[in-house]
């Protein structure tokens, strides 16, 4: 019986089972649930929505964003078996849950090498696959008017036709903790997502690099700026242009990015300062300079005989972004630098253990690709596989032994980030607007959505 062998508790649920048990769902629920269509994908993939309830007040949770975090699939699954088993998240609560099962699902099958596990750090990047930044359906460097690729049209369609108080986008982290960032505030979730990670051993990251120039609204929360016109580099590594996240802000909706981490590392966790900032900082931005300069130069050797391999330039897209924004992140972190146009925050001793895993995680990518480039072109005339083993062999020891990277079960990954969206759920609906669509008093006139406990 699938629920048996495929539960998305035990390990990652893949395309196909997700549809397979969303549609089962829906078999056993024919009155609360309902699956459709709500696009195709650049491959062919259709594009499910799993909504739950008849509520007024619309809830939009997105899945699988990034081709690499497949923790979404499992969560939205377990978000519908919980609106399905308990009254107050739906009727309760006058809501709707809209689940898209997958965002980016032909690139999720990209990664269906390392999706069954055994979950090692070695097997994760030698089949990790994320696509090049242009070609990430949550992005619209050009607006949403100009937006091409499938996935995106389908999701602004979604956006624009639900109206959501409340949007989810749900995401992973590979190496570090979890997070939340915010469109709007949401007050009090800071202390939920503390009693969460608490419960479930889950290490908060208080420094993340993706939020390093962000406001900080509490421990581990952050606020995502309005979008603005910025350079290539500068949306690979802030997300600083035009997102998905903040398209349906004229609804009034609001956007919460819940991370949730493969492998935890505590010292994400530490707060206070660090007792050697500027040492910290030139390890880690020497060590980046470093790493790129000898992927480069494997790049310049591979290149040649992979450029007709099958699947070379989605391949190469993602590591030609990598190797671009390597040399300006490490002038960035280099205290031997002098401060460019934006020079860093004051940095704690959890903002100097991100930097140091998102340099690893950057060479780590980039050497994950390059290997599957050589041995999807079936040859190696340069002779590089030894030196890429090695390379990633020797990386990932750094994050196991180095920084204390542990694994953290699918069940937790998935228990954490639905406890997060269910928190932010029940906290969105307290500040909705007051009245419906329609103009009637609607699911915002009631009192706060119930809370659902733990």
């Amino acid at each position: 019986m699938w629920r048996c062998a495929l539960s998305p508790l035990l390990r990652y649920p893949t395309v196909d089972e997700l549809g397979a048990r969303a549609a089962a769902l829906v078999a056993r629920h024919p009155q609360e649930a309902r699956l459709r269509r709500a696009g195709t994908s650049r491959a062919g993939t259709p594009l499910w929505l799993l909504s739950v309830g008849h509520g007024t007040g619309q809830a939009l949770v997105v899945a699988g964003p990034h081709a690499n975090e497949p923790v979404g699939g499992a969560t939205v699954l377990r978000l519908a078996e919980r609106a399905l088993a308990d009254p107050a998240l739906t009727t309760g609560a006058d809501a709707t849950w809209n689940l898209l099962l997958c965002l980016d699902p032909d690139g999720l099958r990209r990664n269906e090498g390392w999706l069954h596990g055994p979950y090692t750090l070695g097997g994760y990047f030698r089949n990790f696959f994320r696509p090049g930044f242009l070609e990430q359906p949550e992005w619209l460097p050009d607006g949403a008017a100009a937006a091409a690729l499938p996935e995106t049209r389908a999701l602004l369609d979604l956006q624009d036709e639900l109206r959501p108080f409340f949007q989810c986008s749900l995401h992973g982290v590979d190496v570090g903790g979890g997070f939340v960032e915010l469109t709007r505030d949401l007050p009090g979730i800071a202390q939920r997502v503390a009693h969460t990670a608490a419960r479930l051993a889950i290490p908060r990251e208080l420094g993340p690099y993706d939020t390093l120039y962000w406001p900080r609204l509490g421990p581990a929360v952050y606020r995502i700026p309005p979008p603005a016109p910025g350079d290539l580099a500068a949306a690979i590594t802030e997300a600083a242009v035009e997102s998905t996240w903040y398209h349906p802000h004229r609804h009034g909706t609001v956007t919460a990015v819940v991370e949730a981490p493969m492998w935890g590392v505590a010292a994400v966790e530490e707060a206070g300062p660090s007792p050697d900032r500027v040492g910290v900082l030139r390890t880690v931005s020497r060590a980046l300079r470093h790493d790129a300069r000898i992927l480069e130069l494997l790049l310049t050797r591979i290149r040649p005989q992979v450029a007709a391999a099958e699947d070379a330039a989605r391949l190469l897209a993602p590591v030609e972004d990598y190797l671009l924004v390597c040399p300006g992140l490490a002038d960035a972190w280099d205290p031997d630098v002098p401060d460019g146009v934006r020079p860093l925050p004051p940095l704690g001793a959890a903002h100097l253990a991100a930097l140091r895993i998102a340099g690893r995680r950057l060479a780590l990518r980039t050497a994950g690709l390059l290997h599957q480039l050589v041995t999807r072109a079936g040859a190696d005339p340069a002779g590089v596989l030894p030196e890429l083993d090695r390379l990633i062999d020797l990386w990932c020891a750094d994050y196991r032994d180095g920084c204390g990277a542990r694994w953290i079960p699918v069940a937790r990954q998935v228990e954490y980030q639905s406890r997060v969206v269910l928190a932010a759920f029940e906290l969105a609906g307290r500040h909705a607007p007051a009245r419906s669509r329609s103009g009637e008093p609607g699911w915002g006139s009631q009192a706060a959505v119930p809370m659902h406990r733990e």
